[in-house]
């Protein structure tokens, strides 16, 4: 076995002497989105320290294994993503000059924005901010490069008492914290006002004290987009969290391991054997075990140790214990109630919905538009602005499938 491949903690096995089977899973849904407890900084190197992405830095990386566990939610994100890309972004030139006109054309050219846009629009809909970073040309005068940096792998740096973060930090943070020269760090423009910090800091303009500065050396800063929410964290709480904190998630996944344990020989569940990761990481720790082949070996044997106990004579009227989580007056409470509805939407409501889902964008680009608007103003583009159409479907009376809509001018 690689040293990448994973564990396989689930599966479905045989119970001895009956015609039944047990499935064995990991705890479906352990991730916590709000920390109980403080987070404490970690250093990087003698003189840069960065705030971690949940407890053990890993929230990003289990959001991402959650939702690629669900067929329906991994289709409904990229979904979602796509309905926020709409026709795409462009820069509303009609009332810009030839001259203008020609620099931006070039700027889309040689930044690829459509790859941008579509994967800002991604870590918007996956974990609620994006990070842009601009670099500068020689002389500090245009912004010439635009490049989108995967929010999974950036982490901020710790904020001052002024509540401002200063550092962005880039890398692969993915299962152990990367050596100082494997981070990439980026200063990180002010959250509330991106521009008027370029600005001052480009020496075009005064700081708050007054004074105006001489320009920086440095050509490439971070932008960080993040969408309000009304718990104010370093890193968002995506609005999606509470489908893995109620029970339906897993619910849904055990209904199609159930499915394909009958499938196979129509031997029904009799047992569904919850464990917990750290069941198993005790174990690894407690005998020493490294090695992945060897780790995977004895997941296998603690598996039927675990059957022989359940169906053995010996062990009869004997009992297991283990930690579970339950409501905190220990009832089960029905929460959801799901009634079948006879009707199927019309063509009409179709179109209606999916103009709806594109117009409930608006807020999320005027977001997204903020790095653009920095660009265009820092690069003096007089008369341009950004624009995102969406797409409105048409009726058959008016003989086209779809046209593009803004909500800058009528129609185009």
């Amino acid at each position: 076995m690689s040293d990448f491949e994973p564990i396989d903690f689930t599966s479905i096995d045989d119970i001895p002497g009956i015609n039944a089977k047990a499935l064995f899973s990991s705890e479906l849904s352990k991730t916590e989105f709000r920390e109980t407890g403080d987070i404490s900084p970690v250093p990087i190197g003698d003189k840069h320290r960065y705030m971690p992405w949940g407890a053990d830095d890993q929230l990003p990386y289990d959001i991402l294994e959650l939702i690629e566990r669900d067929e329906t939610l991994s289709t409904c994100q990229m979904f979602n993503a796509e309905i926020c890309y709409g026709s795409g972004l462009l820069y509303n030139t009609e009332a810009c000059s030839e001259k203008v006109k020609e620099e931006i054309d070039s700027f889309f050219v040689g930044n690829n924005i459509p790859t941008n846009y579509l994967g800002v629009c991604q870590d918007f809909k996956y974990f609620a901010f994006c990070v842009n970073v601009i670099i500068l040309n020689g002389d500090g005068s245009k912004i010439i490069r635009l490049i989108r940096k995967e929010a999974c792998y950036c982490r901020l740096g710790v904020a001052d008492s002024n509540g401002r973060i200063d550092k962005l930090y880039y890398a692969n943070w993915r299962k152990a914290k990367p050596m100082e020269d494997q981070v990439e760090i980026i200063d990180l423009l002010d959250l509330n006002a991106p521009l008027c910090d370029l600005m001052v800091r480009m020496g075009r303009m005064p700081g708050d004290d007054g004074e105006t500065r001489m320009r920086t050396d440095t050509r490439k800063f971070a932008v960080l987009t993040k969408v309000p929410t009304p718990d104010n964290t370093y890193y968002p709480i995506p609005y999606y969290a509470s489908l893995f904190r109620g029970r339906w998630y897993n619910i849904k996944r055990l209904i199609g391991l159930a499915k394909e344990a009958k499938l196979k020989n129509s031997a029904p569940i009799k047992y569904h054997i919850e464990i917990s990761d750290k069941y198993w990481t005790g174990i690894f720790r407690a005998e020493g075990i490294t090695d992945r082949a060897k780790q995977q070996a004895r997941v296998v044997e603690e598996k039927k140790k675990i059957l022989e106990f359940l169906t053995g004579v010996e062990n009869s009227g004997k009992a297991w214990f283990s930690q579970v989580y339950t409501n905190p007056n220990g009832d089960v409470v029905h929460d959801v109630v799901i009634n079948k509805i006879e009707t199927n939407n019309s063509g009409s409501d179709k179109r209606e919905l999916y103009t709806i889902a594109q117009a409930l964008q608006k807020p999320y680009h005027d977001l997204l538009f903020t790095v653009h608007n920095l660009v265009i103003r820092f690069n003096e583009w007089k008369g341009a602005y950004p624009d995102c159409p969406f797409i409105m479907l048409t009726t058959l009376d008016e003989k086209n499938d779809a046209k593009t809509v803004t909500v800058n001018t009528s129609e185009i």
